[in-house]
């Protein structure tokens, strides 16, 4: 739930930040001369840029957690069985050691989205993110039935 609010606060600082950016874009434009229409226009786009961006991030989430929920109504969802530090911090070679075991389950069932989604989850536990990003993309185009790439 905490990474939920964090996620609509931070939406909403950004929404903020593009409208008082597209607003000093639009009076750029307003004043009509070369120049100030050129870095208005300029201006403009980065709003436009980062509204697409939050557009597709916020439907990333919502998907992902759409098929959690999903898995979770199944059973299937991985269990945490990651051994932690002390600190509370993921132990490094038990993150190694379920992302094997996760690894060697999607290549076993490599058009099977519940695995590309437990792998997802295993690559973000050993903090890869990008690669956890892209097998959570995988999954999503599988349960949606898109084709894949290789």
């Amino acid at each position: 739930m905490r990474a939920k609010i964090s996620y609509a606060i931070t939406a909403a600082v950004l929404l903020f930040y593009f409208v008082l950016v597209g607003s000093r874009g639009v009076m750029l434009v307003q004043t009509g001369t070369l120049l100030t229409v050129t870095f208005g226009v300029a201006v403009l786009i980065l709003p436009v840029i980062g509204l697409w961006f939050l557009w597709k991030n916020t439907q990333f989430v919502r998907k992902a957690n759409a098929l959690a929920t999903e898995l979770d109504a199944e059973g299937g969802l991985p269990v945490d069985e990651l051994k932690r530090t002390p600190g509370g911090r993921i132990d490094r070679d038990s993150a190694d050691e379920v992302f094997a075991k996760r690894k060697a389950e999607t290549e076993a069932a490599p058009d099977d989205w519940r695995s590309w989604f437990r792998l997802a989850v295993a690559y973000h536990d050993a903090r890869d993110t990008p690669r956890a990003r892209k097998a959570m993309q995988r999954a999503i185009a599988l349960h949606e039935g898109r084709p894949v790439e290789a």
